[in-house]
């Protein structure tokens, strides 16, 4: 339980630390959470810097939920170890460092997983392709993707009813993250409904 303990707001101050604010900072590029949408997340740095850029920090921030996990492994029971992910995510949607306004967290969420459930991690990777290619929304694939990496991390705790919450937590908050996407697309869709109504009575 000490080591718990310590793990938690550790882990919570490493997820403080937003990547794409820095890496952006760095290539003299405008703060990624005051351009386009405000998430300064992989997305507005592609919008900002290109792909390659956008590479670079989701390999950070998968990197660092990597190490987070690894070493949580090592030092806390199986059945603690995804509330050490839902400080880390918790740090990330909420930074200390940076007004607490912060990314999503579903980079953060699919390197801790991939410690923890490695095939889940590549089987989430590819949903997200595969539904991506559909709808051609990120945020929307980052829904199934989260599902699926909240489903294999049940499986992975044998249905721990600690590890159940912990994980929930963690999907819930990535939920909310998007509440201001699921109401742009939900208004976007009410006025083309709108839109073509009208050009149906004319």
């Amino acid at each position: 339980m000490v080591e718990l303990l310590i793990m938690l707001p550790c882990v919570y101050v490493a997820g403080s630390v937003n990547c794409s604010i820095g890496v952006l900072k760095l290539l003299g590029k405008a703060d990624p959470s005051k351009v386009y949408s405000g998430n300064p997340g992989t997305t507005n740095v592609y919008r900002q810097a290109g792909m390659i850029w956008a590479a670079v920090v989701l390999l950070l921030e998968v990197g660092r939920a990597v190490g987070a996990a690894l070493a949580t492994l090592w030092l806390l029971p199986l059945v603690l170890v995804p509330w050490v992910g839902l400080a880390l995510i918790v740090g990330n949607r909420f930074p200390l460092f940076h007004g607490f306004k912060g990314g999503k967290g579903v980079a953060n969420f699919l390197g801790f997983t991939l410690v923890l459930a490695p095939m889940t991690a590549g089987l989430s990777a590819l949903s997200w392709v595969a539904l991506f290619s559909l709808v051609r929304i990120t945020f929307v694939a980052s829904f199934l993707m989260t599902a699926v990496l909240a489903v294999g991390t049940f499986i992975w705790s044998g249905w721990h009813p600690q590890a159940i919450v912990a994980t929930s937590l963690v999907a819930g908050l990535i939920l909310e993250a998007h509440r201001s996407n699921i109401s742009r697309l939900l208004e976007e869709r009410r006025e083309r409904l709108d839109s073509q109504a009208k050009n149906d009575v004319h």
